[in-house]
């Protein structure tokens, strides 16, 4: 968490422009003046290594990277660097949002050989793109038996020039070796018998066993936020209920809820501007590190909803409001696109020639005085503000002491034991404290901001149209005239629904072809290069099924043959692998999104169709069997989706009536307000053409329906589960009820 990098005023002329300049990643610019003479991804640089006979430097990070800034403060601003770069290699840029591809195969080659891996991502290569050698930051001089990049550099080029045909058999060995071993076909068709519950429990129980109950989470420091890992041990716990096993169930939701708890109280969490940190550097979710990523808050958005929907404890709905009106204000587009991330590192001061992390978001005690005044007091007691600086909690929480004096804000006490304490009602210290945010929020405002990737990803904007969509069914379970404080706007949640609706019409207009029906994967005054990739169909269509639209088939993507999606179309030969992905780490894997979305569509429609999706969902999880059996705790969403294609039945809720009406949105509520991963929503209004059309195409049994129970003046509910359906419901608390089945687990209070 160092100083890092360097401010170039604009109106600064540059000593040097390399073939960057022209690129639209802000990554790529970023390092657009850099004396290496850089390239992008491209033939052009392939083939100067060829004409040269030179093997490759390739750096691959993403604009919002702290550790690639100080790799470019210390090494590709060094002109001695920049020299020796220039003269032994060609060196190559890649921005990892923009081409996860290429990402992808030099990262699986680096942590395939070392056990680790990280951005920024150092990798040499032969002209060919065959890997030599790799790692991830090297600090410029050899330091503590650690070789120094300059050191580095001067061993590959003695051994290209002394050892060559070793070196290059050994990177074409690699990839052989990798390409077999990543892209596995299928044993049989489907998994083996017993096996997605097998998966669940064995997921489910070594996280219980990584449990931290004195600050929450699973593991210990850094701490993610990993929302699939919320996700299983909730669907799990659901599980567990219908079997009777409720003390099993509760012990689960205690875990989760917890957890949640105190990342919203830590300091991972901005309690001034909203939305959530990467993570946190120490067990206690205090100390984070400060980039804010898409793709975290859209799932933290998701899983703070299900909790909502167990617990029915509406401070988890007020966490959910912190992150999506944080997008709302400070990531949307003007036409509707959703931007990447915000940077961890920004300047402490106006005319600073150097970037520090953090400094954007942390306090002295005498600012927070000067800024809230009479409320200081209580203000600084609430969120552990101390004279000489709060990062003291854990020991790896600033080792360095780069925090000295200053204080990253963290509840550690509930607001109603601290009102309690100053004999105040809670609501009264709640907008107190709300107040104080607005002040700081708009002194923070004038600060020198982080950088912000206004790059319009579709996969991470996927992960944010489903949360978008799900808050404008949830949020209406908040109470009549509950109160919001800052940051916190208290929106209608039909306008979240809005904010989703625009962001798939910029896809839709900017990133998708019509006559192809393929996707673009990223964009930034105009569309990328690089194709739509899994994770951006499987993402996206997961959220046009939450916002019930359908985008097209996801089929590019089948490897027909042995069964899986693969992570890439195939169709760029300078990409070497390719992979199917399963591991579910800070994005859930493609592969566990497409096996959802497949289950979930099936659900939809009959016949053929149903079959088609629901064996090319069991195909697809045969692929990953081994990793089922063996690493189910690396996989949690696909253990999920495994267990979700051997339940025999999805519970079907059908909704009947005119759309445009006050009661079908009351009906459509009720429909998504218990947590219920096993149910499909299906709606049709018998009086429009083309929906009458298209269930006759899809699922005839649909429109049988609606004809069966249209109602001019009511919208009609029936739900549906193992070919029978319930007597039709016209009452919103009539179809919330008829949902819930089995008892509700234990609330937990916030």
């Amino acid at each position: 968490m160092a100083e890092t990098t360097s401010i170039t005023p604009p109106s600064q002329s540059h000593k040097h422009t390399n073939r960057l300049a022209s690129e639209h990643s802000p990554y790529l610019l970023q390092h657009a003046h850099n004396p290496v003479n850089w390239y992008p991804w491209t033939e052009e640089a392939f083939e100067e290594a060829r004409k040269r006979d030179v093997p490759i430097f390739l750096s691959i990070g993403y604009s919002t990277c702290h550790w690639c800034h100080v790799m470019e403060v210390e090494s590709f601003e060094n002109e001695v660097v920049a020299k020796l770069l220039n003269d032994w290699f060609v060196s190559i840029k890649v921005d990892r949002e923009e081409r996860p591809d290429v990402d992808k195969v030099y990262m699986t080659y680096v942590q395939s050989l070392y056990g680790g891996g990280g951005w920024p991502l150092s990798v040499f290569l032969s002209p060919d793109l065959k890997p030599l050698m790799g790692g991830t930051y090297f600090p410029p001089d050899d330091n503590h038996g650690r070789p120094g990049f300059k050191t580095v550099l001067r061993k590959v080029k003695e051994a290209w020039e002394s050892n060559r045909d070793v070196l290059v058999k050994s990177g074409a060995f690699a990839i052989e070796q990798l390409s077999e071993a990543l892209s596995a076909s299928a044993q049989s068709n489907r998994l083996s018998e017993g096996l997605p519950q097998i998966a669940l429990n064995e997921c489910a129980n070594q996280l219980a066993e990584s449990y931290d109950p004195e600050f929450g989470g699973f593991g210990t420091s850094p701490k993610f936020p990993r929302p699939v890992e919320i996700q299983l041990m909730l669907y799990q716990a659901k599980k567990l209920e219908e079997n009777g096993k409720k003390a099993e169930a509760e012990e689960f939701l205690k875990m989760v809820c917890f957890s949640l708890q105190c990342m919203a109280r830590g300091g991972i969490h901005d309690h001034i501007g909203g939305g959530f940190h990467r993570y946190s550097v120490d067990e206690c979710w205090h100390v984070p590190h400060f980039e804010k990523m898409l793709y975290d808050q859209g799932q933290i958005a998701n899983v703070y909803m299900d909790a909502f929907s167990i617990t029915k404890d509406a401070s988890y709905l007020c966490v959910v409001r912190d992150i999506l009106d944080y997008l709302k204000r400070d990531m949307i587009g003007p036409d509707g696109e959703i931007f990447s991330a915000e940077d961890a590192d920004s300047a402490e001061s106006e005319g600073a020639t150097r970037k520090k992390e953090g400094a954007f978001y942390v306090w002295t005690a005498n600012e927070v005085e000067d800024v809230v005044k009479e409320h200081a007091t209580l203000f600084k007691d609430h969120y552990y503000i101390k004279p000489l600086g709060n990062c003291d909690l854990s020991t790896v929480s600033d080792p360095h002491n780069e925090f000295k004096d200053k204080n990253v804000l963290i509840e550690r006490k509930s607001p109603s034991s601290m009102a309690s304490k100053l004999g105040m009602p809670v609501e009264k210290y709640l907008d107190i404290l709300g107040t104080c945010r607005q002040k700081l929020f708009d002194v923070r405002s004038k600060r020198p901001k982080p950088h912000l990737d206004d790059k319009v990803i579709v996969s991470w904007n996927g992960l944010v149209i489903s949360s978008l969509a799900r808050a404008s069914k949830i949020l209406k379970g908040e109470h009549e005239g509950t109160k919001f404080n800052f940051p916190v706007v208290g929106v209608d949640p039909n306008e979240y629904m809005d904010v989703a609706k625009k962001a798939v019409s910029f896809i839709r207009r900017q990133l998708y072809n019509e006559q192809t029906h393929r996707l673009q994967h990223s964009f930034r005054k105009g569309p990328s290069k690089a194709p739509g990739f899994l994770d951006d169909y499987a993402f996206l269509i997961s959220g046009l099924l939450d916002v019930y639209e359908f985008g097209g088939e996801d089929e590019l993507f089948l490897d027909r043959e042995g069964g899986g999606y693969f992570n890439t179309p195939g169709e760029d030969p300078s990409v070497l692998l390719r992979v199917k992905e399963d591991y579910d780490g800070a994005e859930p894997s493609g592969n566990s999104v497409s096996a959802i979305n497949l289950v979930r569509l099936a659900s939809l429609v009959s016949g053929k169709k149903s079959d088609f999706y629901r064996q090319n969902a069991e195909h697809l999880l045969a692929v990953f069997e081994a990793r089922l059996k063996n690493m189910a705790m690396a996989v949690p969403l696909m253990c999920c989706a495994a267990d979700m294609l051997s339940v025999p039945s999805r519970k079907q809720v059908v909704l009947v009536g005119h759309k445009s009406s006050v009661q079908f949105e009351g009906m459509l509520v009720a429909a998504h307000a218990s947590y219920e991963p096993n149910r499909t929503v299906i709606h049709i209004d018998s009086t429009d053409t083309a929906e009458v059309e298209f269930w006759d195409e899809n699922n005839a049994n649909i429109n049988l329906m609606a004809k069966s129970n249209f109602k001019e003046d009511k919208v009609v509910a029936l739900v549906c589960q193992n070919f029978t359906c319930s007597p039709p419901v016209t009452e919103p608390s009539s179809l919330e009820a008829l949902l819930l089945s089995q008892k509700k687990p234990p609330s937990t209070v916030m």
